[in-house]
């Protein structure tokens, strides 16, 4: 029993020598090295022709350089190098998320399909699900009773983590909205696992977020860049598995990690919805995102913004709350009954920007 007090103490030790090691020498390394890559990225970006063309549907009024998920990822994977107290799980993600970025790129460059798209993002995808056993095995415990996947793992996972990717997609329409939607996220996950590893694994993928937001923005006459889709499908992958490897490791249940994504479920959920009952397709881009019809109404991004993530902290506290204080069942029901509340407000503002 000593031996393994020991080396649970020499593991914790470690660890804590190597967050301290990395927050106070490789930290300033790593903010430099990743604000010179998004600045190459960027200047990259619009010397081949990378660049977001502005139309009716979208926002920005310049052609804008979409690579900032390529820097990112590059930056993310030499912070991978630099830290070595991972879990091997953990370490993987980031790996293979170089995979799905990539796909991000060739769809911004060449327009993919929606079957194209959704063929190759699923490489990356089974690859973590079927070799590394990154699965979903089960959706939590209700009232004692544990809702397990069964034979149906494989397939679920699949379907979760490409819902969840594409959901990310869907709130990169505007300036900050899913960097600040991500921020949020990962602010919960690091007060939700109180372990110090975990906290510094995201505390490596929230600073490249939170640099680009300079670029942006274009603050200080930065160059404009946007995440484009190499960097909003990055971003919903590894969150995707993230909440996965939380779930399998019993760290979390899920119904909290659910309501920690739950501004991006209730929005995929909500826009597809509402298209099939309009014959619409699904799969085409819109300006019916819950971005598009906030701005409308406030004509201020950064009010835009504020809104969508304070409303993401408020569905949490909900979901938090009514797990600590009553029952996982309860908070799963909230969560349901919540999405119901949100799909009705969506279809009606959906009906009133089809009046005008």
């Amino acid at each position: 029993m000593s031996r393994v007090k020991n080396h649970l103490i020499k593991d914790y030790t470690y660890v804590c020598l190597n967050l301290y090691y990395f927050m106070y020498n490789e930290i300033p390394i790593y903010f430099l090295l990743t604000f010179f890559l998004l600045f190459v990225c960027a200047k990259i970006g619009y010397a081949l022709n990378l660049v977001d063309l502005p139309n009716k549907r979208k926002i920005h009024l310049k052609p804008t350089a979409y690579t900032g998920g390529i820097a990112i990822i590059i930056s993310l994977l030499f912070a991978l190098q630099a830290v070595d107290v991972f879990d091997k799980a953990l370490s993987l993600i980031l790996s293979i998320s170089f995979l799905i970025s990539l796909v991000g790129l060739i769809d911004d460059k060449f327009s993919l399909n929606t079957g194209g798209k959704l063929s190759l993002q699923i490489i990356p995808i089974f690859y973590l699900i079927v070799f590394e056993n990154l699965t979903l095995n089960n959706i939590g415990a209700y009232n004692h009773f544990i809702v397990e996947m069964g034979s149906f793992k494989v397939p679920f996972t699949l379907l979760c983590v490409l819902f969840l990717t594409n959901a990310f997609n869907y709130f990169d329409g505007m300036d900050g909205t899913l960097s600040f939607t991500t921020i949020t996220v990962l602010a919960i996950l690091y007060f939700l696992v109180p372990d110090k590893n975990f906290q510094l694994f995201l505390i490596i993928i929230l600073i490249p977020i939170i640099i680009f937001l300079f670029f942006n923005f274009s603050f200080l006459g930065l160059p404009k860049l946007f995440l484009g889709n190499s960097g909003s499908l990055l971003l919903g992958f590894v969150i995707s598995f993230i909440l996965i490897y939380l779930a399998n490791q019993k760290f979390i249940h899920p119904v909290l990690l659910a309501w920690s994504i739950a501004i991006f479920v209730y929005e995929f959920l909500s826009i597809n919805i509402i298209r099939l009952k309009n014959k619409q397709n699904p799969f085409k881009a819109g300006t019916d995102h819950l971005h598009h019809r906030l701005f409308e109404e406030s004509r201020s991004i950064f009010l835009t913004n504020f809104l969508i993530t304070l409303f993401n902290i408020i569905l949490f506290i909900i979901g938090y709350l009514s797990f600590l204080f009553i029952n996982e069942l309860v908070s799963l029901i909230l969560f349901v009954i919540f999405f119901i509340i949100f799909l009705i407000l969506r279809n009606n503002t959906f009906k009133k920007s089809m009046e005008i």
